[in-house]
């Protein structure tokens, strides 16, 4: 199995605080992950001024009041980039940001990310889509809330501006903070790899706990992202759905496991195991003393450990033949 990408979604869980989105950086480094993504937006960019927050929010946050003024709190400076850029690079983990708006992209390129990770909220934003396409580079498509044909819409939209299916990875996702498990849904990430072959597939992972991150590995996921925060009781919308440290740390540690454990497929002993066949297969073995010429019989065989002999599986091609030579009780039949 090849190696899977783990996205650390810090998100907006910096709360604005660039030490706390330096400790992040830090504790996702140390967990062991490949990127640690931010996001990046301009508010006044990414909603009205009277769009109400989501449920989620609301009740993740404990305020009611609009988008925009939360989200205006939660914006990153270009300056902020840098320094979160040069963080991860001290801390040996790569930078990433999710852009929300036709400035971010453009901004984003610019600033030299990997690739694009299109949030679930633009997989029906054309422009947007049109614009990320255009600047040739990886792109990950995040499809919470979307049905196929929606993600069919934006695949499509995507591969006609001119990025290839090897450019494409698609993450399969519910965007509820946190996902119910009856929601989840893991199964759908396989109906994507059969809808695009050629493309790559993975999950974006909104549940608490590890358990379907883990899950979807097991089904082929080439990529995890996950949010992650310094406690779950901190506020802003998103930290109450995110893993604390250790449960980070566990995350990684369950997916290069994984990545081990799921093999290449053949069935076959493998080295660990192949010193224990003698100890654990059996024999056919005297079962009293036989003497030389005598019909082996169920009267004087048995099956025994240890599995140095003839293999019960010839048991019946041994049955009938006579002994060249005596045996004693339990001697392994020659």
């Amino acid at each position: 199995m090849s190696r899977v990408i783990i996205i650390a979604e810090a998100g907006v869980n910096h709360n604005g605080d660039m030490d706390l989105a330096k400790r992040l950086i830090e504790v996702a480094a140390e967990a062991g992950v490949d990127l640690v993504k931010f996001q990046t937006f301009k508010a006044k960019n990414l909603v009205t001024g009277q769009a109400a927050m989501a449920a989620y929010q609301e009740k993740n946050t404990g305020k009611s009041e609009s988008q925009f003024a939360m989200l205006q709190r939660l914006e990153l400076s270009e300056a902020q980039h840098e320094i979160l850029r040069s963080h991860c690079r001290a801390c040996g983990v790569e930078f990433l940001s999710s852009p929300f708006d036709l400035e971010s992209i453009d901004f984003l390129d610019d600033f030299g990310v990997p690739l694009f990770k299109v949030p679930s909220g633009e997989i029906t934003n054309a422009p947007y889509l049109k614009a990320i396409a255009a600047k040739n580079k990886p792109v990950v498509l995040s499809t919470g809330m979307a049905d196929l044909g929606e993600v069919e819409a934006a695949v499509s939209l995507l591969l006609g501006e001119g990025l290839s299916r090897e450019q494409l990875t698609i993450l399969h996702c519910n965007t509820e903070y946190p996902t119910p498990m009856v929601d989840v849904n893991l199964r759908a990430m396989q109906t994507l790899a059969l809808a695009f072959p050629g493309v790559q597939v993975g999950y974006s992972d909104h549940t608490l706990g590890i358990e379907v991150s883990l899950a979807a590995v097991g089904m082929g996921a080439v990529m995890i992202e996950k949010h992650f925060t310094l406690d779950c009781k901190m506020e802003g919308p998103d930290h109450k759905a995110s893993l604390e440290p250790d449960q980070l740390t566990a995350l990684v540690a369950g997916i290069r496991n994984l990545e081990q454990a799921m093999g290449d497929g053949w069935k076959r002993p493998s080295p660990s195991e192949a010193k224990n066949k003698p100890i654990a297969r059996k024999s056919i073995v005297a079962a009293r003393a036989i003497a030389e010429g005598e019909v082996f019989s169920l009267e004087n065989l048995t099956i025994k450990r240890p599995g140095t002999g003839i293999s019960p599986m010839r048991w019946d091609q041994v049955m009938g033949q006579r002994a060249k030579r005596d045996f004693a009780p339990e001697e392994a039949i020659e």
